[in-house]
């Protein structure tokens, strides 16, 4: 049921929403240097690797580190780039590896390809065997704000308590924080 509730979600958000992605990707493109979108190594289920799809908020020469790890995330912003980010638009694209089946609507963040301090700790609670989530409950939790230890807790509530239901529980709140932009810290 959730795969075909994600499919079903995803499929239809990326036909009504193809007319602004693709303007969108026109006002990446004209602001700045390099393409629309920045194709981002990410972990999911079974530790497996994959490559998600984001609306580019950074200049093509930032570190390929966690935001949070930069010394000044503002430094590298797009000048469309903020404002993608504060109200998560830079994460549609990834409604794509949705429909791949890479990704789910609801389930833990991606990490990095090379934050194994993360990767680990999921490992030890069984959270790696979850498809990985646009949105989840450390989204809605406090997203930037949290500690690596603190997410990977909040995961594992998510890994004890998900259903349908929950799942939907969590978009719900998702929309409202997204509404208010509310959790991102850069």
């Amino acid at each position: 049921m959730k795969r075909f509730f994600d499919f079903s979600i995803s499929f239809l958000c990326l036909v009504l929403l193809i007319i602004p992605l693709i303007v969108l990707s026109v006002i990446i493109v004209s602001t700045s240097k390099g393409p629309a979108l920045y194709w981002s190594k990410r972990i999911g289920k079974h530790n497996e690797p994959f490559y998600m799809p984001k609306f580019r908020t950074m200049n093509i020469e930032t570190p390929e580190v966690a935001t949070h790890l930069l010394d000044d995330p503002t430094n590298f912003y797009t000048p469309v780039g903020k404002f993608l980010r504060k109200y998560s638009i830079d994460e549609l694209p990834q409604l794509y590896s949705i429909l791949l089946g890479d990704m789910s609507l609801v389930g833990p963040r991606p990490a990095l390809h090379n934050q194994d301090d993360l990767i680990e700790l999921r490992t030890d609670e069984g959270i790696h065997n979850l498809v990985p989530g646009i949105t989840g409950l450390a989204q809605i939790s406090g997203r930037d704000e949290l500690t690596i230890k603190n997410k990977v807790e909040i995961d594992k509530v998510y890994l004890l308590r998900k259903s349908f239901t929950y799942d939907l529980y969590i978009i719900w709140l998702t929309l409202l924080k997204v509404i208010k932009g509310v959790g991102i810290s850069h």
